[in-house]
């Protein structure tokens, strides 16, 4: 069972997280897992497709509810906010991009990158001034009056990111944003992010099964099968136990399914 008391987390981590878990379906997507980020940290989450990257950046972003566990942002519990809380969390205080740019095709390049300041309140003359100054940054400040259908998917990308920076957000959250793109676009649009949220002072969780992207973090925490790799590895083993079935008989299989 997780420890029931809501106690604060340590002063230095911006965003903390404790013995989560959530399941899909019944399914389990998140096993226990506790991590903590700090001011200004870009941290990789690594592991394979489907070991729990996304649903552990949703939980962490207020996106979802953990079925158990703590999740805290600069000392406040996110677990225990209420919906339209969690809401105004996300708009004042944290970006995201993910692999798909969702940029609205009847607003210029410009009002897609401004969109979160245009939302929050912010006058049209400083929402565009903030948002040009980061499509400039991102080299795109040429596309700004165009329609996202003039851009290729890797400017709509770029864009995608204007539009996580522009309110300089304590956290981006970032869910393989790079998936989509090709080689020397990937190692562009991870430089940008990095360079730009260090020198703002913006933590970043990057979700990625790129050694590339990872190798850009200050720290990186890998999942398997929706726990820390370690936990999920140990599990396995004691399950199995020395000498006994491997993972890659239908016996392992299930005895790893039952661990989890």
């Amino acid at each position: 069972m997780v420890a029931p008391p809501d106690n604060a987390p340590p002063d230095n981590d911006v965003l903390w997280a404790r013995s989560v878990h959530y399941s899909h379906s019944g399914s389990p997507g998140l096993i226990g897992v506790s991590v903590g980020v700090r001011q200004g940290e870009v941290l990789a989450l690594t592991g394979p497709r489907g070991s729990g990257k996304t649903t552990l950046l949703r939980c962490l972003s207020g996106h979802l509810v953990p079925e158990q566990g703590e999740i805290w942002f600069n000392s406040v519990p996110v677990h225990t906010m209420g919906a339209l809380a969690r809401e105004r969390l996300r708009r004042d205080r944290f970006g995201w991009i993910g692999p798909d740019p969702q940029l609205l095709p009847e607003l210029k390049v410009w009002e897609n990158a401004a969109l979160p300041l245009l939302i929050s309140g912010a006058s049209h003359r400083s929402a565009k001034a903030a948002a040009c100054e980061w499509l400039d940054r991102l080299d795109i400040g040429a596309f700004a009056r165009k329609r996202p259908g003039a851009l290729t998917r890797a400017e709509s990308q770029r864009v995608a990111l204007a539009r996580a920076l522009v309110k300089e957000p304590a956290v981006v959250f970032a869910d393989e944003p790079t998936a989509p793109l090709h080689r020397a676009e990937r190692a562009l649009l991870l430089r940008t992010l990095t360079t730009a949220a260090r020198s703002h002072g913006i933590t970043v969780l990057l979700a990625t099964h790129e050694e590339e992207g990872a190798a850009l973090a200050d720290r990186r925490v890998e999942l398997l099968d929706g726990r820390p790799a370690a936990a999920a590895v140990s599990g396995a083993i004691a399950v199995n136990g020395v000498g006994g079935p491997s993972d890659e008989t239908p016996e392992g299989q299930a005895a790893c399914s039952l661990s989890a």
